[in-house]
């Protein structure tokens, strides 16, 4: 007998780099338990900085695509979780029995742009990128905590 997965939807504002890494990481690494997606409010290009620190993970995200969250209306979900503000703003009605989910990670873009080099910018990118393992290693309590 044969388990259903639980179905995750990541959304961030361009679906290029934090729900891009939280589906590469939930899919890998709890995908007996989950099946996970992502999308993005104003979809852009995946980052090659995330590709690359993915890659550091031995988890190659580069085969993922960017998609507008307007494709996943109407799918059933357990979970849509937004992972910036942004999204979590502007993220539409998703009809059903849906938990919406709030966690909210630093836009490694953002934070990188100051960055002296490469090396510096990429450093952004690990630390996000590492918070985000965390919580897909926790879940589903990570979903479920509300702190």
């Amino acid at each position: 007998m044969s388990q259903t997965k639980k179905r995750i939807l990541y959304l961030c504002t361009g679906n290029s780099c934090r729900s891009q890494m939280a589906e590469g990481f939930t899919n890998a690494l709890k995908g007996d338990e989950f099946e996970a997606f992502s999308a993005g409010v104003a979809p852009k290009a995946i980052d090659p900085r995330a590709v690359a620190v993915m890659a550091e993970e031995n988890l190659d995200i580069a085969g993922q695509s960017s998609k507008g969250v307007e494709q996943f209306i109407g799918q059933p979900w357990d979970w849509v979780v937004t992972l910036c503000d942004n999204a979590r703003e502007s993220c539409p009605f998703f009809p059903g029995p849906v938990k919406r989910v709030h966690r909210g990670f630093p836009d490694p873009p953002q934070l990188a742009q100051g960055a002296a080099s490469e090396e510096e910018a990429l450093a952004h990118y690990r630390k996000v990128r590492d918070q985000i393992k965390e919580f897909v290693m926790n879940l589903p309590e990570s979903l479920e905590d509300e702190s």
